[in-house]
């Protein structure tokens, strides 16, 4: 089974083609790009190095945050109209499971985190248990001290990975029992990760609904935030 996956959540932008297990091709950019510009291309692009067309595509795997809401829906309308065109099953998986998923084996608790601005993370707690990734928490968007709290009494190891250990990575080593970080070629989303979760669940006949679907945002934007501060004002 081919697939076809993107992960547009945060600055970087990732797409892989999957065959079955074997990975046939991946591009991930994180420097100040704007998705808009780059997907397609980089869509087009691995299509065109690993002798495929967009119909060769069995199945499609898409980010659904939580992250960036205008990269989100760009991800989102992507694959959408990719999957209408060729009538191909999507499903969509969040990108802290893809993140946690890049760790695994890692022993102890997986801990994405995603900055979130203001000293606030998107976050979620990961196990991995009898060769499958298991969430054992909600999808959070809370502030680093609450995340923090909320992991000091663990005895388990907690290994941190995403774009936003380089910024608290002092704070949750001297406020943590045992902690570690991933490496830094991991802490990006990579749609190969995506690729991988999506790929089981799509053998097993589980797909969204391609009208229905929506992105993970967790909290409001911040024009809606900062509209419902004037009006209450």
């Amino acid at each position: 089974m081919k697939i076809l996956s993107i992960d547009s959540a945060t600055q970087c932008a990732s797409c892989a083609i999957l065959d079955d297990d074997k990975l046939l091709g991946e591009i991930s950019f994180n420097y100040k790009k704007q998705h808009s510009v780059i997907l397609m291309p980089i869509i087009d692009e691995l299509l065109k190095n690993t002798g495929l067309d967009i119909h060769s595509i069995d199945g499609f795997v898409c980010s659904k945050g939580p992250g960036s809401f205008t990269g989100l829906r760009i991800g989102m309308a992507t694959i959408k109209g990719l999957s209408q065109g060729t009538n191909k099953p999507v499903i969509n998986i969040s990108s802290l499971d893809a993140l946690a998923n890049n760790l695994a084996y890692t022993s102890g608790i997986i801990c994405p985190i995603l900055d979130a601005l203001r000293d606030n993370v998107y976050t979620a707690l990961f196990i991995f248990k009898n060769d499958k990734l298991e969430r054992i928490s909600d999808y959070m968007a809370i502030h680093i001290d609450e995340l923090i709290s909320l992991l000091k009494d663990k005895e388990q190891c907690v290994t941190f990975i995403g774009d936003a250990t380089y910024k608290f990575k002092a704070k949750l080593t001297e406020s943590l029992k045992t902690v570690s970080f991933a490496p830094t070629h991991l802490n990006i989303t990579k749609a190969s990760s995506l690729g991988n979760l999506g790929l089981d669940l799509l053998k097993e006949g589980k797909y969204d609904n391609l009208y229905t679907c929506s992105p993970i945002y967790l909290r409001k934007s911040q024009a809606e935030r900062e509209y419902e501060k004037k009006k209450k004002e």
